[in-house]
């Protein structure tokens, strides 16, 4: 052994021996021990409420892997079963509604659909509100169901009726402010068809004739003041087995005195040849469709 190894051994057992030692306790202890473990707790309990609050709603509110509620998400869309109400706008592509039910959009004031371009424009709109339905557009139109055929088209140039036949059922029939242009007119059957103007004349047109037909009733024309009957090109022609001219007057030839200083009147007569003319006769002469004195008016 060396000298450092005794004086080192030598020392330790030299050394004091404490009897009792004291040991220093390491953790949480007392008040603080009791408040980490009600906090743990009260972190336990709101989880569980939490949790439990959690599977009420999705209970109440039918979550389900397609959807919740109502609505269920499909690969076609989204699709609403039952009655929904929104808040806010809804923007979508295509509304269908179920094949044997129809697609109904309620309002407690008016529905609104609006179209716009794709900078956010205005295009298209219709309003059904609880006194009008308006649409504003470039153009408006009417498909049948079958075929796609125009019904009825309207635009800031002109209004189109494409069915086979137009019906005004009302009492006091169709008011026309300007001209019509149409190549038949017909009243219902049993019905009369009545053209008046009551304020202007009445004009009818067509460039190659106008047929008035009345097949199982009276044709009547009425006017204030003249009735005239033109053509220009051709002739008027009149088949009846009767044709009368009521109320005309009847004149009375008599001769003046010598003494009188009135002028001399002459009365004609107006007469009809077997082949259709006209012409004037005085009255009281014996003459014939021959005679040269006779005035033809037309033939």
């Amino acid at each position: 052994m060396t000298r450092e190894q005794y004086i080192l051994a030598t020392q330790q057992n030299s050394l004091p021996r404490t009897e009792n030692p004291q040991f220093y306790p390491v953790g949480i202890y007392g008040w603080r021990k009791r408040c980490l473990y009600f906090f743990v707790l009260l972190l336990l309990v709101t989880m569980i409420v939490n949790l439990a609050m959690t599977i009420w709603i999705l209970k109440v509110m039918n979550f389900t892997v397609d959807g919740m509620g109502n609505l269920r998400v499909t690969k076609k869309g989204i699709r609403l079963e039952g009655i929904s109400e929104f808040l806010l706008p809804l923007y979508v592509k295509e509304i269908n509604s179920r094949k044997d039910s129809p697609l109904v959009l309620q309002s407690d004031r008016n529905v609104t659909v609006n179209a716009r371009n794709h900078i956010g424009q205005l295009t298209g709109q219709l309003t059904v509100g609880a006194d009008a339905v308006e649409a504003q557009c470039k153009r408006f139109e009417v498909r049948a169901s079958e075929g796609g055929k125009v019904l009825f088209s309207a635009d800031e140039d002109e209004i189109v009726i494409g069915a086979d036949r137009l019906k005004v059922t009302g009492t006091e029939g169709a008011v026309f402010g300007h001209s019509v242009e149409t190549p038949h007119i017909r009243a219902e059957p049993s019905q009369d068809l009545k053209l008046e103007s009551p304020t202007r004349s009445l004009v009818m047109e067509a460039p190659r004739g106008v047929q008035i037909n009345a097949a199982a009733g009276d044709l009547k024309a009425t006017c204030r003041k003249e009735l005239h009957l033109q053509s220009t090109e051709g002739e008027i022609f009149l088949n009846a087995d009767t044709i009368r001219l009521g109320n005309l007057p009847v004149g009375s030839f008599s001769s003046s005195s010598p003494s009188s200083s009135a002028p001399r009147q002459t009365i004609y007569e107006l007469c009809v040849c077997p082949n259709g003319k006209l012409y004037l006769s005085p009255a009281g002469a014996s003459s014939t469709c021959q005679s040269s004195s006779n005035i033809c008016l037309w033939s």
